[in-house]
C-alpha cells in the first residue's frame, strides 16, 4: 500500500440536533454522541485510536486491508462536502456543525487502549 500524508488524516465533522452532539469520522465509519462537542470528539478520537490499533495491531490484523479504509456512506459524504462548501463560503457554524481532521498515529499506541 502506497501511504502519502493524506491518507493520515481522517475527514470529521460534527452536529448538533436536538441538544446532541454526534461527531463522525467518515474515513472510518465510526461515530460517536454526547451532549458537548468536546465530549463527543474525545469519544470519537478514543474510538478512532481503538479501532486503528486493532485493525493494524490487534486481534483484527489479518484484515487490515478491509478495514482500513470504510468508508461512510455516500450520504454522509454528501452531507460533509456540503458543510465544507458552506465553510469556504464564510457560513461558518459552530454552534450547529464543525469541521474538523484527526491524525492517525504511524504506529498504533496499546498504551492508548483504554488508559
Amino acid at each position: 500500500m502506497n501511504i502519502s500524508p493524506i491518507h493520515l488524516v481522517l475527514r470529521c465533522y460534527a452536529l448538533r440536533d436536538e441538544g446532541q452532539w454526534q461527531a463522525v469520522c467518515l474515513d472510518l465509519c465510526l461515530a460517536s454522541q454526547a451532549d458537548s462537542f468536546e465530549v463527543a470528539k474525545s469519544r470519537l478520537e478514543a474510538m478512532i485510536y481503538d479501532y486503528i490499533y486493532d485493525a493494524l495491531a490487534g486481534e483484527d490484523k489479518a484484515f487490515a486491508d478491509q478495514l482500513i479504509p470504510r468508508r461512510a456512506p455516500l450520504g454522509q459524504w454528501l452531507k460533509y462536502y456540503g458543510y465544507v462548501i458552506r465553510s469556504r463560503m464564510g457560513a461558518v457554524r459552530d454552534e450547529v456543525w464543525r469541521l474538523f481532521t484527526q491524525a492517525v498515529p504511524l504506529v498504533p499506541d496499546s498504551a492508548h487502549k483504554h488508559a
